[in-house]
């Protein structure tokens, strides 16, 4: 019966039909659409001990004490917290030996009569994995999609037994448990942007790793982690905020990674736009970049991630190659000015119309989306050598990309401001120079070697030490320490991949 998509309803009739199963549902915010499940389905006497729905902020704060805002972590957390103690107290002695027991709660902005407020919510469930034994907890964060508040519903209710039903019986795969949690669903209908697991079932999981199943099975296209490593909710973070980002494969980190960063962020912060605003920095990697060898590396991710937090940065995972696609994507949580820092190179593909093909106005209609409501390019310099190799390492993947300007001297500099663009382009781009969408990076560091992270990475696995200067210090010190990238401490026996 697991190999098999069952529908909601046998779901949670193979739950109240499990004996070893019983627990409470508490939902506050879009009726009791869980629980409802369970009853329609039959036999719900099995699997429920209580089922409540404390809508009145009073009532709700006499349970569960009181809370910043209703729909948030906190909230959800200390419901199953409440929830579950109170069912072990009273019913640990008369049956704790033969039942797992667990606690389900939910709170949710749904849509409602009035405002245009953000429909989504918090679903926690604490279980035991086995009778008498220490509980576990699954929290995770769902954008309710539907336009009505009766399909919002419904779908809250399917997510919540299809997180039960994971959580008893695809406890060990977790892959499967994040895929089925959209069973009976679609990704147009509802997403979940963010997952936690802990406990002591789940002990050596990582969360960042259950983070990105999340995107590689299409339930969110973008997932967050904090300078502490922690997986964490991206509206909780962009929320009104002014946004700078960094895009990049960071394998590893370098030096002029930092630099773009910080010079690129000394102009942004200046911006009238962005007096007084709270600014959150990130560090982007899309899973273009981490898809290069065909399939995600798990060490590979981590030690990309582990480094960037270890310098303080939050960090962005994304399913958005395309540049105005991010842009959208902190247009749904902040209206505040956004600053995206990138390199000469990038700005070529930027410009390359291939890449919206599957847009009604091309590269125009890119453009419109990309820049509206106060977001610029902050472009860094490149020296013309190095983006001659690049468009050498373009034109060998068969890619065409634009050429580097010939009446500059090897060690000049490209800017946004002599580049070469495609000459039916040139109008188009003087247009967004002038506007300043387009800027370029004024104080940079001349002296820091411009080397593409893919021979960083090659001198690394060969056992070099010439990249160890084109890196921060303590990023070649975990290098080294933790072995990371096929680092190898002697010459020649690094791995070949």
């Amino acid at each position: 019966m697991q190999n098999q998509l069952l529908t909601t309803n046998r779901k949670a009739l193979t739950i109240n039909l499990d004996a070893s199963k019983y627990g409470t549902l508490a939902e506050i915010g879009a009726g009791q659409e869980t629980a409802r499940h369970f009853f329609q389905a039959g036999a719900s006497a099995g699997t429920i001990a209580k089922s409540i729905s404390a809508y009145d902020m009073k009532f709700s704060d006499e349970i569960y004490g009181k809370a910043g805002r209703y729909v948030s972590e906190e909230r959800v957390e200390r419901m199953i917290d409440y929830e579950y103690n109170l069912l072990h107290e009273r019913l640990a002695e008369p049956r704790g030996e033969t039942t797992t027991f667990f606690a389900f709660a939910n709170t949710v902005a749904a849509k409602s009569y009035r405002g245009v407020h953000e429909c989504h919510g918090w679903l926690g469930l604490r279980f035991q994995s086995e009778p008498m034994g220490e509980p576990n907890d699954i929290i995770i964060h769902i954008r309710l999609l539907d336009n009505e508040n009766i399909q919002q519903q419904h779908a809250l209710g399917v997510i919540g037994i299809n997180l039960i039903y994971g959580a008893f019986y695809f406890q060990d795969d977790s892959a499967r448990l994040i895929g089925s949690l959209l069973d009976n669903l679609t990704a147009e209908r509802i997403e979940v942007d963010m997952i936690r697991f802990r406990g002591p079932h789940f002990k050596g999981l990582d969360n960042r790793l259950l983070s990105l199943q999340l995107i590689q099975q299409g339930l969110t296209r973008a997932v967050m982690f904090s300078a502490q490593g922690d997986v964490v909710q991206p509206s909780e973070v962009l929320y009104k905020k002014a946004v700078f980002v960094e895009r990049g494969s960071f394998r590893p980190v370098a030096r002029v990674n930092l630099d773009m960063l910080q010079r690129g962020l000394t102009q942004f912060s200046a911006e009238p736009e962005v007096q007084g605003e709270k600014t959150v920095v990130l560090m982007e990697i899309t899973m273009r970049n981490l898809l290069a060898g065909g399939e995600v590396d798990a060490a590979d991710f981590l030690a990309r991630v582990d480094i960037l937090c270890s310098l303080g940065f939050t960090v962005l995972i994304s399913d958005y190659p395309e540049y105005y696609r991010l842009a959208s994507y902190f247009r749904r949580y902040t209206k505040a000015m956004i600053g995206i820092v990138l390199g000469v190179n990038n700005l070529v593909e930027v410009l390359d119309e291939k890449y919206y093909e599957d847009l009604d106005g091309g590269i125009l209609e890119s453009f419109g989306r990309l820049f509206r409501n106060t977001v610029r390019l902050y472009v860094y310099p490149m020296r013309r050598d190095a983006l001659e190799q690049y468009v050498a390492l373009g034109a060998a993947m068969g890619e065409k990309r634009s050429p580097a300007p010939q009446d500059l001297e090897p060690h000049d500099y490209v800017t946004a401001d002599n580049l070469q663009v495609a000459h039916h382009l040139r109008h188009l781009y003087l247009y967004l120079k002038e506007n300043e969408f387009i800027v370029s990076v004024d104080h940079y560091e001349p002296t820091l070697p411009q080397l593409f992270s893919v021979h960083i990475l090659e001198s690394i696995r060969q056992g070099g030490t010439d990249w160890e200067k084109l890196v921060p210090p303590e990023v070649a010190t975990m290098v080294k320490e933790r072995l990371l990238f096929g680092y190898a401490s002697g010459k020649g026996d690094a791995p070949s991949s």
